[in-house]
């Protein structure tokens, strides 16, 4: 298939597949719908299933949504090029770097294995852990990440043991993974040209611009760390949040001094917010804003599609804060707050961890 071909098909897939995407008002109906409804209109059955306990359902219905994010990832990357398609493929292994955390973890705390494969989740073979079962056998924290040197998460494995080997705590090892992960993620951008590497670059820049600013408050503001040490968790981003404006912020002693420190458009943005989850909400709302743009405006397929993906993982991850809402019979306030829909009315300050 010739390359301009090959765009314009996938370009035809990605549009018909944006159909599926959510608004904010569809997401303010679905909040008020009951659960036997939102089972039947997304196909999550296990949600239903009375005879599982809670829990199990929570799990199964999350599988489900996880499992319908990569199958239309797998969809999207079939006529792709194989830039692209590692580029694609890379976004889609925080999952396994999820499973990575879950097994890391579970060492760490000596957990049942029972309790540690309950919660992992079932991946393509193109996204999973290489060789998880023996990484699951693992003896302890640094022959699991020495097994997982020896194949393509050779370099965040590395990175992870020697942070561990420095500092054993939990915390500053799954930091250094995710740090490795969305370094690598930019890197992968380099090859592509033109329209493609605007494109991606904005689109990865407003990611990474939420990721470093939620890090940097919840780091400096939650956890207390110094400004050396959140500095050095931070990924200097593709966007507004570079190298020096992320080591300026880090040396400012008070949240709100942060906000309105920010380049614009992010300081109108975050103008007025008062705590974590209302940050949070705003950045997710920029992000979907430009994933739209891309979308609706843009020519370059590949960053269409991974625009489609990261709108369409936002939809599943609030669909199934509904689902659990539902599950837990939980007040339609607070599902409504848990999927974004309507902001707290008592604010989580900046002093409490989030």
């Amino acid at each position: 298939m010739k390359h301009s071909a090959y765009q314009a098909y996938l370009n035809t897939r990605i549009s018909a597949m944006a159909t599926r995407l959510l608004t904010p008002a569809d997401l303010a109906t679905l909040a008020h719908r009951p659960l036997e409804e939102l089972a039947k209109t997304f196909g999550l059955t296990a949600a239903l299933d009375s005879q599982l306990p809670v829990k199990s359902r929570s799990r199964a219905v999350e599988q489900a949504l996880i499992t319908t994010l990569l199958s239309e990832l797998r969809i999207l990357i079939l006529p792709m090029s194989a830039n692209e398609r590692t580029l694609i493929l890379d976004w889609g292994r925080h999952y396994a770097l999820s499973n990575l955390k879950t097994l890391i973890r579970g060492k760490l705390f000596d957990l049942d294995p029972k309790e540690i494969a309950a919660n992992l989740y079932e991946l393509p073979p193109n996204l999973r852990l290489p060789q998880q079962d023996q990484l699951f056998q693992a003896e302890n924290v640094l022959e699991l990440l020495r097994q997982l040197e020896r194949g393509p998460y050779s370099i965040i494995a590395r990175q992870a043991r020697v942070v561990y080997e420095r500092k054993h705590e939990p915390f500053a090892l799954e930091a250094a993974i995710d740090q490795r992960y969305l370094t690598g993620l930019v890197r992968e951008t380099a090859p592509f040209e033109d329209s493609s590497v605007h494109c991606l670059r904005k689109l990865i820049g407003a990611v990474l611009d939420r990721i470093n600013i939620l890090w940097l408050l919840r780091f400096r503001f939650s956890y207390r760390l110094s400004p050396s040490e959140t500095f050095f968790q931070l990924v200097p981003s593709l966007g507004r949040m570079h190298r020096d404006r992320l080591l300026a912020l880090v040396n400012l002693g008070k949240f709100e001094q942060v906000l309105t420190s920010l380049p614009p458009p992010m300081d109108a943005k975050l103008a007025g917010s008062l705590d974590l989850v209302d940050v949070q909400r705003r950045l997710n709302s920029h992000v979907r804003e430009v994933a739209q743009q891309i979308i609706s405006r843009g020519h370059a397929s590949v960053a269409r599609a991974l625009a489609y993906l990261i709108q369409r993982e936002q939809d599943l991850l609030a669909l199934f804060s509904l689902v659990q809402g539902r599950l837990l019979e939980l007040p339609t306030e607070l599902v409504e707050i848990a999927t974004e829909v309507a902001n707290p009315r008592c604010p989580m300050r900046t002093g409490r961890t989030v």
